[in-house]
């Protein structure tokens, strides 16, 4: 992790810091609330207050999970993650089922936040390190994931929500197929920690 960093789980107890941040961003991208992979998420359908308080429903119910990046007491950035049921919406989903040759696997990792103040000082990274950790707590197994290859392109930070294919290489995924322009399915296995 980098130097500084701490990792704390998406709970009723981190929720504050959480919240902090997502209203400090207007909602993250335009009002996301980091909803948009759940089920009840799709853009356009709820107001910024429904979306905040759906996130927030999901979280007191342990049905969101994200590995939270705090610098000091303040949360600076997330990897959210989950199982395919809780986070059945992604992108280039066409794509993707057109090229699937079986079951999803039991975690996905869908985007990632960093505060405007924080960022390029490795809270993606951080994050995603973070998130990993959390899986093997939860009892590991084929995490799967949709960056972005940034390399020799430019790429808008828009699209930079689910990560970069060099970051997730780097923390030893593994190329699967393409699903867009740029964008990768990409797998790891993660190990359970006893």
């Amino acid at each position: 992790m980098a130097a500084g960093f701490t990792i704390k789980p998406l709970s009723d107890a981190t929720w504050p810091a959480f919240d902090t941040l997502v209203e400090a961003h207007n909602g993250v991208f335009g009002g996301c609330w980091c909803l948009s992979f759940h089920a009840e998420g799709k853009p356009g359908t709820l107001s910024y207050a429904a979306r905040r308080a759906a996130k927030e429903t999901r979280v007191r119910e342990g049905r969101a999970h994200a590995a939270l990046v705090y610098d000091g007491e303040a949360c600076v950035g997330w990897c959210q993650f989950g199982s395919p049921d809780e986070l059945p919406r992604i992108k280039n989903r066409k794509a993707y089922e057109e090229g699937q040759t079986a079951a999803p696997p039991p975690w996905r990792i869908t985007c990632f936040f960093v505060d405007r103040h924080h960022r390029k000082q490795g809270v993606a990274a951080t994050a995603l390190k973070g998130a990993l950790e959390q899986i093997a707590l939860l009892g590991g197994g084929v995490v799967e994931a949709y960056p972005e290859n940034t390399s020799g392109t430019m790429v808008s930070p828009t699209f930079l929500h689910a990560g970069t294919l060099a970051m997730f290489e780097a923390a030893g995924f593994e190329r699967e197929r393409m699903i867009g322009k740029n964008k990768w399915v990409v797998r790891r296995i993660v190990i359970p920690i006893a």
